[in-house]
């Protein structure tokens, strides 16, 4: 069997107490169809019940009234604890001006808790970068560009993490964060929608995969199966069609299904709301001193 994620049992998570569609950035959002409010709440509540049930650790950062997007917290930004033992986080720079002001809260956050942090860019100076776009991946810290994401981040981001990045480039304006096309599940296997990447950036991944879960366009859209968290060898998903249980059943893994359709109304899931605080370079990714980035 192999061997399960080292990370992601530690998050950092935002109330959803302002969350609502003023504006619309992604193909989700719609002005004129709102999220219910008690219904997000027992949706985010229940969330956060499932990952403590099942033995991982919640922090809570306030949201701001002026950021309705601040619940998908793993956007803030992208947070490892470093091969020296420091806490690190660099910060996302968002493409859209309407999300910038959740960097404000969140840095506060950061520098509260004991962490260091850095920037790609700010107030639409310089690169973007939002973290939805990477994940740590068979020693490779894999990054999505396009929609959301400059390529030109990547050098910070490997600098700052002394880690390697592999480029990959996402093309689909549905799946504009590479957590909704791609969820490592244990050191061999991840969910992966080719779908939503450049053939060659696709071919790139499905390489480093040594056991893939292909999932078709149509999957990754209407299910938000690959916006799904992984505790142990518990896949904590918003839907998992009966094809993708049998795989992923078939690999030892156990389903939670935690229903998150008013948070889909915002274009994100069970991923989207959850940033995991417990990376650590030189475990989960080689120390690359200086950094380095493979482009695909």
């Amino acid at each position: 069997m192999s061997t399960s994620l080292s990370w992601g049992r530690h998050y950092l998570m935002t109330e959803p107490t302002h969350y609502r569609i003023d504006y619309a950035i992604n193909p989700f959002m719609d002005t004129e169809i709102q999220p219910d409010p008690a219904r997000a709440r027992a949706q985010w509540d229940t969330l956060r019940a499932t990952i403590e049930e099942l033995g991982g650790r919640v922090d809570v950062i306030s949201p701001r009234a002026d950021s309705p997007d601040m619940v998908y917290a793993m956007n803030l930004g992208f947070a490892a604890t470093l091969a020296e033992g420091r806490r690190h986080a660099l910060l996302s720079h968002m493409r859209f001006p309407e999300r910038r002001n959740e960097t404000l809260t969140a840095v506060e956050w950061f520098d509260a808790n004991g962490w260091g942090t850095a920037y790609v860019g700010k107030d639409g100076i310089g690169p973007t970068f939002e973290a939805g776009d990477v994940f740590p991946f068979a020693g490779h810290l894999v990054a999505g560009t396009g929609p959301r994401t400059d390529e030109m981040a990547l050098k910070t981001l490997a600098a700052e993490m002394n880690v390697r990045v592999l480029c990959v480039r996402t093309t689909h304006s549905g799946m504009y964060h590479l957590d909704l096309a791609f969820c490592p599940l244990d050191e061999r296997r991840a969910i992966i929608c080719p779908d939503a990447l450049a053939p060659e950036s696709a071919q790139a991944l499905l390489d480093l995969i040594p056991e893939p879960l292909v999932i078709t366009e149509e999957e990754a859209l209407s299910t938000f199966a690959a916006n799904s968290i992984v505790i142990g060898r518990t896949v904590v998903m918003p839907s998992c069609p009966d094809r993708i249980r049998t795989v992923l059943e078939g690999w030892g893994f156990t389903i939670r299904i935690v229903e998150m359709s008013e948070l889909h109304l915002g274009g994100g899931s069970v991923r989207c709301v959850t940033n995991p605080l417990d990376i650590v370079v030189g475990r989960d990714l080689p120390v690359v001193y200086g950094g380095e980035v493979i482009p695909t």
